[in-house]
């Protein structure tokens, strides 16, 4: 099974290593690592440099879909040839699925119109601008378009897809195998948890990161 990693210039990495690590399991998972040029590309705000192995081009078919976030996806939402290029494999694929923001650029691929869908939840105006409806959900299937909320919620997602292609036998030695048993010190990950003060705070943050970021791109 061809899984097809979409990575490129300032994603945020757990966006990306969290689910394909979960995915993995999955009998004769193949990662396929694409993106617009081959090489390495960073990740922000670690740095952490990953290898973009394939092209678009080389890539035009995959059994699963994998698009993550972080502050670069807002590069490519107006990037023709990317857009075209998610439609294209969007066609082909048994499941396309999105980590964080990556859900923007289905959006704007126009895949998200009329769905139920979520993100990260600071951009979720952003998000609904593309005609998705935002839902605070970690996971959020739609037919075979499966988003999933911000950065950690990515092996949630990973997991519940091993469940349907493998069954839940499958998914859950790979839970156990990755010892996905998350017991928070803080209860405080999501906006309805987290109190006003501190939603806006991390909005604040966040834009921060974002503009800082995008203005070295």
């Amino acid at each position: 099974m061809k899984i097809a990693a979409l990575i490129f210039d300032k994603i945020t990495v757990l966006d990306i290593v969290g689910p394909i690590e979960a995915m993995s399991w999955v009998p004769g998972a193949e990662i396929v690592w694409v993106g617009k040029q081959k090489g390495p590309i960073r990740a922000a705000p670690t740095g952490l440099a990953l290898t973009v192995e394939h092209t678009l081009d080389e890539v035009p078919a995959a059994d699963i879909l994998v698009v993550p976030g972080g502050p670069g996806v807002r590069l490519l939402l107006k990037d023709e040839p990317v857009l075209e290029w998610v439609r294209g494999i969007h066609a082909r694929t048994q499941w396309t699925t999105s980590v964080c923001t990556g859900s923007l650029l289905l959006g704007a691929a126009g895949l998200l119109k009329g769905l139920d869908a979520t993100t990260h939840w600071n951009s979720a105006a952003v998000l609904e601008s593309f005609g998705a409806k935002y839902r605070e959900r970690r996971v959020i299937p739609q037919g075979k378009i499966v988003t999933s909320a911000g950065v950690s919620s990515g092996i949630d997602m990973a997991l519940w897809l091993v469940g349907r292609i493998a069954g839940d036998a499958a998914a859950q030695e790979a839970q156990l195998c990755i010892e996905y048993d998350p017991q928070p010190p803080y209860d405080a990950g999501a906006p309805s948890k987290a109190g006003a003060a501190l939603v806006e705070k991390a909005r604040a943050t966040v834009k921060d990161i974002v503009a800082k970021t995008l203005a070295g791109a």
